[in-house]
Parts: structure tokens; sequence; C-alpha cells
């Protein structure tokens, strides 16, 4: 199990800035541990059925990390129609 590299983030997660990359390398995760990280963002209720224990480690601080750039996707989402942003 390598460690992972710039590139194995770059095409693992979308929309990543220098900083997450650097964040996620920092935490001194493999390939496998960045997947399994995604697989509970993505859907934890396969793993849970499985009995797998719930994220810890590693594993737990990349779930951290991209659930941070999924809440960030979500505020940049279309505009209140009654927002100050939305009337021109």
């Amino acid at each position: 199990m390598t460690r992972l590299s710039r590139d194995d983030v770059v095409k693992s997660v979308d929309r990543a800035d220098d900083v997450t990359i650097a964040q996620i390398i920092g935490t001194g995760a493999t390939v496998e541990e960045l997947a399994e990280a995604q697989a509970w963002l993505a859907n934890d209720e396969p793993l849970i059925n499985d009995l797998r224990p719930l994220a810890q480690g590693r594993v737990r601080e990349l779930v951290d990390i991209l659930s941070e750039l999924e809440g960030d996707d979500e505020e940049e989402g279309p505009a209140d129609p009654g927002s100050a942003s939305a009337v021109g």
C-alpha cells in the first residue's frame, strides 16, 4: 500500500484546491483509504449493513476533509431569489 500522491488525489477528488490536496496527502493515507472514505460519503448503508465499523483513523480524517468539500459545493448553489446577490 503506497501513500497518496498529488496525482492520485487529483484523479480521485473533483474540484480539490491545492490546500485540500495538501490536507489529504498530509493524512498519510493510502489510495485504498481514500477509496474507502469516498465510499462512506457516497453511501454508507452498504458498509453499515456489512457490519463494518464506522470510519476511523486516517479514513475518518479523509471523510471529514471530503465532506467539507461537499459542503462548499452546496454553498455555491443557485442564489435565493430574495437575496441581495440575486437582485440585479
